[in-house]
């Protein structure tokens, strides 16, 4: 018959203490990771593709403060949401002229525009 070796209190302690550690570490890893970023493509509204959608342009091309207010640019350039962009025409499709209301929001060329975090967009409403 097979029997464990005694073990001492104080290292059961320490055991449990490193798993409670890596158990709410995992947690906020796995709440941060399901946080979705939106990617906002800078388009512009006279030019559609061939195949519907909007032609995406240079970032500098659109005002950040819209995504910053929430608000819609009717203008010739404005932000588009969410899509994809076909790599042979530059045209964007399949997304929407109103931000997401919560997570983090990146232009297409890679720059964080809004944060997002825990329960909220990130931006105020006015």
């Amino acid at each position: 018959m097979f029997t464990l070796p005694p073990q001492d209190p104080g290292r059961r302690l320490r055991s449990r203490t490193v798993k409670v550690g890596m158990v709410s570490a995992l947690s906020l890893t796995l709440v941060a990771c399901g946080s979705k970023t939106t990617t906002a493509w800078c388009v512009d509204r006279t030019l559609p593709g061939p195949k519907g959608g909007y032609r995406a342009v240079p970032d500098s091309y659109c005002d950040t403060r819209d995504i910053e207010r929430g608000t819609v640019s009717y203008g010739r350039y404005f932000w588009y949401y969410g899509g994809k962009r076909d790599g042979s025409t530059g045209t964007v499709s399949g997304g929407s002229s109103y931000g997401p209301s919560k997570g983090k929001i990146k232009s297409s060329s890679g720059h964080t525009l809004v944060r997002g975090g825990f329960g909220g967009g990130g931006r105020s409403g006015g």
